[in-house]
């Protein structure tokens, strides 16, 4: 699934920089050289992000 539209950011890439230890969208977004755009993904990461954080 497609989170962030403005940069082409997958479920799968925001879980990955998750799991990498980022633990905010901003983080993750850095991880993958990017960053959010008109930020309308944000609460959309921040909750892949939190689902992440629990299982590890």
């Amino acid at each position: 699934m497609v989170v962030c539209v403005c940069n082409a950011i997958r479920e799968q890439e925001v879980r990955e920089a998750a799991r990498s230890g980022a633990r905010s969208a901003c983080q993750a977004y850095r991880t993958l050289g990017r960053q959010a755009k008109c930020g309308q993904c944000v609460p959309f990461a921040r909750e892949i992000i939190a689902q992440e954080s629990a299982a590890a």
